[in-house]
């Protein structure tokens, strides 16, 4: 399997002890955020409270609800914080790891570069990984941070250049969004047992499973516990996108080059 790639974590400065010495800096949403998410990085979601924050800014817990009204806010602040780390990594128009197949159209380009993007996001913050799954079951649509929103509406603009119908880009924004997150969430499960085993099997626990009744599961843990990295990453992102242009009938005012024409062999 591929290696996975080092995470990636870029953080803002909240200040700490010199800057306590020299006298306290002005409080604001973007610190709050920045703090809260450097305590669940460090601790755990368990960690997370609005004391705990506090005592990170060094201020008492009163002084955050002007900026974070409740948990719920520091929460849907923490998605909001890698929403913007997206944004950010996108902006600098790096190349997407692994290169892209040759011929590949912008826009399936510009989805793959975004897919790994949010990978490698997930990678620096496996702790706030959960909060794009029930916060965004949680949290109607248009209450999401407006970052969320554009990284919608940047999927369905990409989409809509690949000359499909209203249906087929419904389908495939669907595809699409349920593979990445899927595959982030799959790829960051919790699999190891008890750390401290240097054995691989006892590491796993795997004594602990009946072998009669998953035999299957037990042969086949060891390799689902290793990350599956950017390779199988874009290889079922471009599996869904090939049976989706292949199936879906191109709009009539789309671009020359048709839903079939752009579908390519998984790289």
């Amino acid at each position: 399997m591929a290696s996975s790639p080092q995470p990636d974590r870029r953080k803002v400065d909240i200040g700490h002890s010199t800057e306590r010495r020299r006298g306290r800096r002005r409080l604001s949403r973007e610190r709050v955020l920045a703090a809260a998410l450097d305590v669940v990085d460090r601790e755990g979601l368990s960690a997370l409270s609005m004391r705990r924050v506090a005592a990170e800014l060094d201020v008492e817990a009163m002084a955050l609800y002007r900026y974070a009204p409740s948990k719920d806010a520091l929460l849907d602040g923490l998605v909001e914080q890698l929403y913007m780390e997206l944004h950010a990594d996108l902006a600098r128009e790096e190349p997407a790891p692994l290169g892209q197949p040759p011929d590949l159209p912008e826009w399936r380009a510009e989805l793959r570069r975004g897919a790994c993007a949010l990978y490698r996001i997930s990678l620096a913050h496996p702790h706030v990984v959960p909060l794009l799954a029930t916060r965004l079951l949680a949290v109607p649509l248009a209450r999401r941070p407006l970052a969320v929103l554009q990284a919608h509406e940047r999927i369905l603009a990409l989409l809509d250049r690949a000359g499909l119908d209203e249906q087929g880009v419904v389908i495939a924004y669907r595809a699409v969004t349920a593979w990445v997150l899927g595959y982030i969430f799959s790829d960051l499960r919790a699999m190891v047992d008890n750390p401290d085993e240097p054995d691989p099997a006892f590491r796993l626990g795997l004594h602990l499973m009946p072998a009669r009744e998953l035999p299957r599961l037990r042969e086949t843990a060891p390799f689902l516990a290793e990350k599956g990295g950017y390779q199988e990453l874009t290889y079922g992102l471009d599996a869904l996108l090939d049976r989706i242009l292949a199936s879906a009938a191109p709009r009539g005012d789309g671009p020359a080059d048709t839903a079939a024409d752009q579908a390519t062999d998984p790289a």
